[in-house]
């Protein structure tokens, strides 16, 4: 029987019950950058996530059979926008999240939508999305947005 490594993972569709596994990983992910930033609460990190949970538009991150992390692509009008991207620590840096990522734009391309998303100010996230295409759109003193347009 072969071993699972951590690169092994699959998406499957959020559940309701999946939210409060979802609000703790965010706390965990968020608190350096927001702590950077004098702006962690460790009750609002996880409320605000509770506050937009979208279970229809939000898919789990498995590694090895087991929770590893989460994404949503919420439709817009005329784009998506990608949320709640967020990754075991352990996990990080083995290339789980730029497959994830692929997978969701590849979805985006399909249908020939940009696609937006946030990210504090100073996170190393941000290097993630540019590889993958995305580009300055605005900034405030907080937040960067990025976009991404369909792939050719």
């Amino acid at each position: 029987m072969p071993t699972r490594t951590p690169h092994d993972w699959t998406l499957r569709p959020a559940l309701p019950e999946d939210v409060e596994a979802i609000a703790e990983l965010r706390a965990v992910v968020m608190r350096p950058d927001l702590e950077r930033l004098g702006r962690y609460d460790e009750d609002r990190v996880r409320q605000r996530l509770r506050d937009s949970y979208s279970p229809e538009h939000t898919s789990i991150v498995e590694a090895a059979g087991a929770f590893a992390g989460c994404v949503a692509l919420r439709p817009a009008a005329d784009d998506r926008w990608l949320e709640h991207f967020y990754l075991s620590p352990a996990l990080q840096g083995h290339g789980i999240g730029s497959a994830v990522l692929r997978t969701l734009l590849a979805r985006a391309d399909a249908e020939r939508v940009p696609v937006r998303l946030n990210v504090l100010r100073g996170s190393a996230a941000r290097r993630l999305y540019e590889r993958h295409g995305f580009a300055l759109e605005r900034e405030d003193p907080v937040d960067v947005f990025l976009v991404r347009e369909p792939a050719p």
